[in-house]
């Protein structure tokens, strides 16, 4: 990949304003790799942690904001711990996804997993804690996985391990209140599951796959 190094591109917006939401300078990383040589996940992506974090200096941000990497990173915190220049690079991640979120630039093979975080967090605001059934059922009705895993819930009916209704917790209102008080910190309001041209996209691909199999 060819960039064009200039004092605009050292100097950008991006970092500067990732810097400042996170907390987290990222100018400060010298490459030693010692983040992608920890990370489980590294095989899977497209780059490396470390080579995120110089993509960042360069203020390279489509190409941040569009690969896989920040998506599969599973928030370990191995880089984190790891990072002889202390800089919370798990945080960093976290942060990317959500602009990436906000600018709609998610992978296409990579919608399903803001759709499950989302999901996930919307039940623990309703809630308070998980529901799984609505979890798996809201899940896999977005994800247009309609019947997957459906032979293992009499099993798991049986056996107790999951309900059909929700249980709410006791102090459902102090968990809503701290949703609130996060969406104000974050200038955000709350929003969609996930964006509808993305869960078209996904359906879409989806029902390609499975044409291009029966063939």
């Amino acid at each position: 990949m060819k960039w064009f190094i200039s004092h605009d591109t050292l100097r950008s917006l991006f970092q500067e304003t990732l810097e400042k939401d996170c907390g987290e300078k990222v100018s400060h990383c010298y490459q030693c790799g010692k983040c992608s040589a920890g990370c489980p996940i590294s095989f899977q992506m497209d780059y490396l942690p470390n080579q995120i974090m110089r993509m960042v200096q360069l203020g390279m941000e489509d190409q941040v904001l569009s690969s896989r990497t920040i998506w599969l990173c599973a928030s370990c915190l191995t880089c984190t711990v790891r990072c002889p220049r202390e800089i919370d690079i798990a945080e960093i991640m976290d942060y990317l996804r959500r602009r990436a979120y906000k600018k709609q630039v998610i992978p296409l093979e990579e919608t399903e997993i803001p759709l499950f975080n989302k999901i996930f967090l919307r039940n623990i605001e309703l809630f308070g804690r998980l529901y799984e059934m609505g979890l798996i059922g809201m899940f896999n009705l977005l994800s247009g996985e309609f019947f997957k895993d459906f032979s293992c819930a009499p099993k798991m009916f049986l056996k107790r391990k999951i309900g059909i209704f929700p249980h709410r917790a006791k102090n459902i209102r102090e968990i809503r209140d701290i949703f609130k008080r996060s969406g104000k910190l974050a200038h955000s309001k709350k929003d969609r599951l996930l964006h509808p041209k993305l869960l078209f996209l996904n359906l879409f691909r989806k029902f390609i796959g499975k044409i291009e199999k029966l063939k």
